[in-house]
């Protein structure tokens, strides 16, 4: 289920992504995109319902702070009853280990990316592209260290075909997108997301002056 190419590491920061599935011969997947050093480290990648999904999840993302120091976040696709999981998600975390992402407005744009009301991430035949454009331009310039072999084998079957009134970019016949999907929306956390400020090492400390009375 957990494929794990290196250990995490201290105050390395994290953002995932997470492709859900209901069934069928689809994947549930997350993958665990290291911001600080821009690779992949850790990827879950299994044919189970989202339902079983989310509790395994719940316990890396836990894990993920417990050995990093650091909150990672985490964006459940909306789409394909994923809204029911992130809401077991956000019941789950109750030590507050991680954050849910939510959902910007205007990422690809140079207008201000604002916060939404919506917690964790939606493709849509508007997103879709631009998700997808942004994380083909970070792997032909060599942003992303990427391990998992399954997932570049998805990219090579990952192909742009013509439908009634557009082209899109999809696994061909017989072949899975999971991974890609799960990846391009790691990479859209990677866009607007950071690490807590640490405002002990932002603010210095007072030292009250010594003065002498004569």
């Amino acid at each position: 289920m957990f494929r794990r190419y290196r250990d995490y590491k201290r105050d390395e920061f994290y953002v995932v992504g997470v492709d859900t599935a209901w069934g069928g011969t689809d994947y549930c997947v997350a993958q665990f995109l290291c911001k600080s050093k821009l690779d992949v480290p850790v990827v879950y990648h299994s044919r189970v319902l989202a339902t079983e999904m989310t509790p395994m999840i719940h316990n890396e993302l836990e894990r993920i702070h417990n050995e990093t120091g650091i909150k990672p976040v985490v964006a459940f696709e909306r789409n394909n009853g994923g809204v029911a999981e992130i809401e077991r998600l956000a019941t789950l975390n109750r030590n507050g280990k991680y954050r849910i992402y939510t959902e910007k407005t205007n990422i690809g744009t140079t207008d201000r990316t604002e916060d939404t009301v919506k917690l964790g991430w939606t493709t849509s035949s508007s997103s879709r592209p631009t998700m997808l454009s942004m994380l083909k331009e970070a792997i032909d310039n060599r942003l992303i260290q990427i391990y998992d072999k399954p997932t570049i084998n998805e990219m090579f079957s990952f192909i742009v075909s013509q439908t009634s009134s557009s082209w899109k970019a999809q696994a061909e016949v017989g072949a899975h997108d999971d991974l890609i999907m799960a990846l391009s929306i790691a990479w859209q956390l990677y866009q607007t997301e950071n690490p807590p400020v640490n405002l002990n090492n932002k603010i210095p400390q007072y030292k009250p002056l010594n003065f002498s009375m004569s």
